[in-house]
């Protein structure tokens, strides 16, 4: 079975209605990435750091996947499918997808200030966090999301399986987060790419490129009979 590779980003998310944090309307429009996504912007405001994920919560739980994420997992029955995610919802696993990696964290889940390998998954119905909640060593916790100015720990795992592609799609992002837009570059050279998005995007990759241009509701769904003739 081939392996397919899907590198997803804000755009897919969207029509189930997350807000975005870039385009017109977006978050960044409200709130400023140095005041909420950023370790200045915890030592500074802690507070208002666990307010904004808590109110990114109550969205995610209203939303629910659309037919981009559905038909990314119904490929699961002819392909070896692996998602990379620049997302923090869960998304693709309430869908169906077996393997997704999250690049830049999980906002269903925290972990310790002190300690970074103890992460826990909130329960649906208790899905906050508050100052004076700690791990069993005493540390604040924190959502467990990947801030501007961070290291992205999954980065490297996400090159390994890229370089195992035997097909590449792109769904809903700009190709303009580093590091996640250069992982492109790592594709072998033969591996046909399907990029899916209403807008253009210019991935500075010297690749061929299949471009369906629609949202992800429309574009996979085509992608799907694509790949299945």
């Amino acid at each position: 079975m081939k392996k397919l590779v899907v590198l997803t980003g804000a755009g897919i998310s969207a029509e189930s209605g997350i807000r975005t944090f870039r385009d017109a309307g977006g978050l960044w429009e409200s709130f400023r990435v140095e005041d909420v996504a950023s370790s200045e912007g915890w030592t500074a405001n802690p507070g208002l750091i666990l307010n904004f994920y808590a109110k990114r919560r109550e969205e995610l739980l209203r939303a629910v996947p659309n037919e981009g994420h559905l038909g990314l997992a119904r490929l699961q029955e002819f392909f070896e499918v692996e998602v990379i995610t620049q997302n923090i919802d869960d998304l693709h696993e309430r869908a169906g997808s077996y393997h997704v990696l999250h690049l830049h964290g999980e906002l269903t889940k925290v972990c310790s200030t002190c300690d970074p390998s103890y992460i826990v998954t909130l329960p649906s119905d208790a899905p906050y966090i508050h100052l004076g909640d700690t791990c069993p060593l005493g540390c604040q916790l924190r959502p467990f999301v990947v801030w501007f100015g961070e290291a992205v720990p999954a980065i490297e795992q996400s090159i390994g399986i890229i370089r195992q592609a035997d097909l590449f799609v792109i769904v809903g992002t700009s190709m303009n987060v580093y590091p996640a837009a250069g992982l492109i570059h790592y594709l072998p050279k033969e591996v046909p790419i399907y990029l899916i998005d209403p807008k253009v995007v210019e991935t500075h990759a010297n690749k061929k490129i299949t471009f369906i241009q629609q949202p992800a509701t429309i574009g996979v769904p085509m992608l799907e009979n694509i790949l299945r003739l």
